[in-house]
């Protein structure tokens, strides 16, 4: 029988590929009115050997004339956020399990690793049907509402600039403590003097949080 090895998502953008037999998916999500392109810069410090990293475009163009997003922002409140999210979300699930199946890895081997709109997206994600990775790194992110499971052998990172305008930091420290609470591996770390983005500190705390996982 030939391969049915699966086409990957248009418009992503692969970052490195493993040169040995892969054991991990690193999936990048970007922020509103971004593209993969603004995570290049991370390529080299996320490589192994064994691992797949691919930076994911959002669907659709933003709303701000450049750019993707996932959900529009233009209007959102404390209270539509979360309708909006749902309704893309089988959209996003299907990217993720589409480089699954293009890369032959599963969800135990994968990472969601978002920032801002992209960490939201990946943390929604876990809150619905059976979870698409092992491992979420919310870098400038939030839940959009409280978590209200904690599922099984998904760890949890958060990362978060203290100064974030966009975001504020409490998001992540709350996010964390609510799935503490519901027995999840979850953890924060909060950046002084960082706003709403990535420095070297944040890099080297997701590169900590992906090799965690490959080895663990």
């Amino acid at each position: 029988m030939g391969s049915t090895r699966t086409e990957a998502p248009a418009g992503d953008l692969v970052l490195h590929r493993p040169t040995v037999p892969a054991r991990q998916l690193v999936l990048l999500f970007h922020g509103v009115g971004a593209s993969p392109e603004g995570f290049e810069p991370l390529g080299p410090a996320l490589a192994r050997e064994d691992r797949w990293v691919v930076a994911v475009r959002a669907p659709f163009e933003s709303g701000f004339g450049a750019g993707w997003q996932w959900f529009p922002v233009q209007g959102v409140t404390e209270a539509n956020r979360a309708e909006r999210i749902a309704a893309v979300m089988p959209r996003f699930a299907e990217t993720v399990r589409r480089w699954q199946a293009h890369t032959r890895l599963g969800a135990a081997q994968t990472v969601l690793a978002g920032f801002s709109q992209g960490a939201i997206m990946s943390l929604e994600s876990t809150q619905v049907g059976a979870p698409l990775a092992a491992r979420v790194v919310a870098m400038s992110g939030r839940f959009a509402v409280p978590p209200q499971t904690a599922p099984a052998g998904v760890a949890f990172r958060f990362i978060h600039g203290e100064q974030d305008p966009v975001i504020p930091a409490a998001f992540s420290a709350q996010g964390a403590q609510q799935l503490q609470a519901l027995g999840a591996d979850a953890r924060v770390d909060l950046l002084p003097g960082l706003g709403h983005g990535i420095d070297p500190r944040a890099l080297a705390l997701l590169v900590r949080a992906l090799d965690f996982a490959a080895n663990g």
